[in-house]
């Protein structure tokens, strides 16, 4: 659903993951395809809820599976699902949940920051956009356009720049008060007019997990 500008369509996701997170957008893809993109294998895609996901990466690996809310831990096939597909019986280092909006494909982690070295590969069908803030409060953006990383930037700093300025590639300009990572959201708010319904993103949704090493 789009709304106007205005409207706080994405900035709550700084507020809902206020001890960190990455948010993306791809132009053109579908969620599966999102994640595909990232290095996921169709096989291995489960539906998630934003509970369920945080459960699985918070968990103590010497736990009994009877610690997991969502689950039932007798169901044998579905323990053997999330197995398979790396869930279980190890924490993953991070899980990447995907969604869409008004065209777009759209992901959220709760910790890690994967998908910010496959912007090339979430850009093939347009533009692509990472937003990561981590837990030290430190935030970052990437940007990429037809298959090319375009720049990254710090969006409280934007002119120090790996790659095109964010002004120039953009037409983002720093915020004089408040968080940077807050000023982006409402940037892409109003850019592209998307309005991402909370409950939509606790509810279940694409996800995979990821057992590689996350860059934070």
């Amino acid at each position: 659903m789009n709304r106007g500008p205005g409207e706080n369509g994405l900035r709550w996701i700084a507020d809902a993951y206020n001890v960190s997170f990455t948010f993306t957008l791809a132009e053109g893809l579908s969620p599966e395809e999102l994640l595909r993109s990232v290095g996921a294998e169709e096989r291995h895609i489960v539906p998630l809820t934003r509970s369920a996901a945080y459960e699985l990466l918070a968990r103590d690996e010497d736990g009994h599976l009877s610690d997991l809310d969502f689950l039932d831990w007798e169901d044998e096939a579905e323990v053997a699902r999330l197995t398979s597909a790396g869930f279980l019986p190890a924490p993953p280092e991070t899980i990447v949940r995907a969604g869409s909006v008004a065209g777009w494909a759209y992901a959220l982690e709760e910790f890690g920051c994967h998908t910010d070295t496959y912007i090339p590969a979430l850009s093939e069908r347009g533009r692509a956009f990472v937003v990561h803030r981590n837990a030290k409060g430190f935030s970052n953006v990437g940007y990429g356009l037809h298959g090319k990383a375009v720049t990254w930037f710090e969006p409280g700093l934007p002119d120090l720049s790996d790659g095109v300025p964010a002004e120039a590639a953009l037409g983002f300009v720093a915020p004089v008060t408040g968080a940077g990572d807050v000023a982006f959201l409402r940037f892409l708010e109003d850019e592209l007019g998307i309005y991402l319904p909370y409950e939509e993103t606790e509810a279940e949704l694409p996800a995979a997990a990821i057992t590689d090493t996350a860059r934070e």
